[in-house]
Formats: C-alpha cells, structure tokens, sequence
C-alpha cells in the first residue's frame, strides 16, 4: 500500500537528515508525501503516477471540503524544492531546507491519514 511506502520514506528521510544528506533528506521528504498523497487516490479508485496530477486529484478533496488547500499548496512547493536539488546543478539542500521539507513531510503525512481515516 502507498501508505506504507510512505512511513518507510519519511523513516528514510530522517536517516538522510541524521547523516547531513541534505538533498536526500528533501528527496525523500517529498516522496513521503507524494506516496501518502498517492494513497487517497488508491483508496478512491483512482490510479495515477504523474506528480502534477496527483495534487491535481487532491484539489477534488478541497472543492468537496474535506481538505484544506494549504496542503496542495505545500505538495506543489515541495514537490519544486525536491526537482530544483535534482535537476540544478547549481543548487544544494541547506541543513534548513532539509529539516523544513522533513517537518512538512510528517505533518503532510499525518493530514492524509487522517483523510484516509487511519488517525
């Protein structure tokens, strides 16, 4: 299950930050909430693996009021953060940027349990 792989992700992402893998960390962080995500999907039926659709899914959960729109709008943020520290080579993951991803992560994970009914 896509919850599953999250909790492992996020435990990952904490190991990264432990070992100053500060762009892992973000990596990681971001996969966390991309699989938690991910999981609302499934359980709807719904089977996708873009990342921009994913949180374009989640929008349908905001129109119907059961989640709030912050949550979409730190997926998109997190989800740039995690593509910068890929793809530019001229960027690095600070100590700070890694921890922030981190703590957005396990509060965006908890969200999604909790609209998944798990908390």
């Amino acid at each position: 299950m896509s919850i599953n792989k999250s909790k492992a992700v996020l435990d990952e992402a904490e190991k990264n930050l432990g070992a100053e893998a500060f762009d892992s960390c973000i990596v990681s962080s971001y996969m966390a909430m991309f699989h938690s995500a991910r999981a609302i999907l499934f359980r709807d039926g719904v089977r996708e693996k873009s990342h921009y659709c994913v949180a374009r899914y989640l929008e349908l959960h905001v129109e119907r009021g059961d989640l709030e729109q912050k949550w979409i709008d730190l997926l998109d943020r997190i989800r740039d953060v995690r593509h910068a520290g890929q793809y530019d080579l001229s960027h690095s993951g600070t100590s700070e940027e890694a921890e922030s991803c981190l703590k957005t992560a396990h509060d965006f994970t908890e969200r999604m349990q909790t609209l998944l009914g798990m908390v």
